[in-house]
């Protein structure tokens, strides 16, 4: 903990106090403002309550995800307002950020979904394999697959593909036939995740960043105006640097940790308005991050992905939330506060992580709040984190990194 901020005991803990005294390491101090948001008045904390350099995360959470946010984001809540053995759930899971941050803390974790990539990329990061047991499993699985089903030639060298294609068979026959294991799942998730990218750690010839895949229409626009063709990868020797590269900075307590929290992990494929799997008042903390109007195609991202693990795009892509406006999308959150009040314990949180999108002209928070005072909350606070950020970027219609900055947006729940 920085020096100047007062120490929290979780449950107890005043998360505004902290705020207001929180010194941070370097630049400038907290600053504190206080918002009108219909009949309520809301304090608005803008710091650098943490960075993407404090406390590198841990090497397990390198696996792309379309709109994922950093696991230091998660890991501030967690350490201030739960201890170990308490449970933190994500409704809104993604590539799995806050309950593997959570698992590795030796927190208990409920994450849902309603696109089942979700739960291939997170499941099997609670229980990592060692490296020497992926090679002998990678050794085990043909590599002559034959052509896919699908034309995929402008991603993959013929060789490759037959690799793909064999690694594919070969996992969606031990999953139909009730024999997958954990390093199967492991594999799949690493391959899944190597499928499409920009450098030659990928299946693919040069292509968008590895957290989207394009159409072949638009692949082949970049490869002719590249001039490039793809290249031969040896699939095996990908996934096994993968894993190396995974499991790199995972002592065995954090090993530990995530492996009992795996063991009784509920990971959920459904809709975050209606968890009926979940217990009334079992959750000691939410952090999540929903979907944000139409931004993000979640379907048309992953159609690869969808292939490669056997499951219909489409489908899944009619049953993910993508409102167009924002009534659309605040009945819909409406209903999510809704169930989180339910499942929340008396004493609990809610970090609801929003953002500003089309081009700053709608600020979330002001819409959030309202919802969860109206199922029942009280709203703490909106915590901004401000961070220098050497990287340009243009996402969800906000230039978030101008004059070189950083932000997330947090709007700060706890049920009476």
């Amino acid at each position: 903990m920085t020096t100047g901020s007062p120490s929290l005991s979780p449950h107890g803990s005043n998360l505004i106090r902290y705020l207001q005294a929180y010194a941070p390491p370097a630049g400038k101090p907290v600053d504190q403002e206080p918002v009108a948001v219909g009949p309520v008045t809301v304090t608005k904390y803008t710091g650098e309550f943490w960075t993407s350099k404090q406390r590198q995360a841990g090497s397990v959470h390198e696996v792309s995800y379309r709109a994922c946010f950093k696991p230091q984001l998660p890991r501030f809540f967690i350490e201030r307002l739960t201890r170990k053995g308490d449970v933190v759930y994500d409704p809104f899971s993604g590539r799995g950020t806050t309950v593997i941050e959570a698992g590795l803390l030796g927190r208990n974790v409920i994450a849902n979904d309603a696109n089942p990539l979700s739960r291939i990329m997170t499941e099997p990061r609670f229980f990592p394999p060692d490296a020497a047991s992926v090679e002998k499993r990678m050794l085990a699985i043909p590599r002559d697959g034959g052509k896919a089903d699908i034309d995929l030639s402008m991603f993959y060298h013929p060789d490759t593909e037959k690799e793909i294609v064999a690694l594919r068979e070969y996992l969606l026959g031990r999953k139909t036939a009730a024999r997958e294991d954990h390093i199967d799942r492991w594999i799949a998730m690493v391959a899944t995740n190597r499928l499409t990218g920009h450098s030659k750690g990928f299946f693919s010839v040069y292509t968008l960043p590895p957290n989207q895949a394009v159409s072949p229409q638009s692949q082949e626009r970049i490869n002719r105006k590249r001039r490039q063709a793809p290249e031969y990868r040896d699939t095996r020797a990908l996934i096994l640097t993968k894993t190396k590269s995974l499991t790199r900075t995972l002592p065995d307590d954090m090993k530990k940790n995530l492996l009992r929290a795996g063991k009784g992990a509920r990971l959920l494929t459904g809709d975050a308005r209606e968890t009926r799997d979940i217990p009334d008042e079992c959750v000691h903390l939410t952090v999540t991050s929903p979907p944000f109007l139409d931004i993000v195609q979640y379907s048309g991202d992953n159609w690869l992905r969808c292939w490669f693990n056997g499951l219909d795009s489409d489908a899944i892509g009619r049953r993910i939330t993508m409102a167009r406006t924002v009534d659309e999308w605040t009945a819909v959150m409406g209903r999510v506060f809704d169930e989180l009040l339910r499942i929340t314990r008396p004493g609990g949180y809610v970090a609801f992580e929003v953002g500003e999108v089309r081009k700053k002209t709608i600020r979330l928070e002001e819409h959030v709040i309202p919802l969860g005072l109206r199922a029942g909350f009280a709203c703490e606070c909106v915590l901004i984190n401000q961070q220098a950020f050497t990287k340009t970027s243009n996402i969800w219609g906000v230039d978030n990194n101008t004059c070189g900055t950083n932000t997330n947006r947090i709007v700060v729940f706890r049920k009476p």
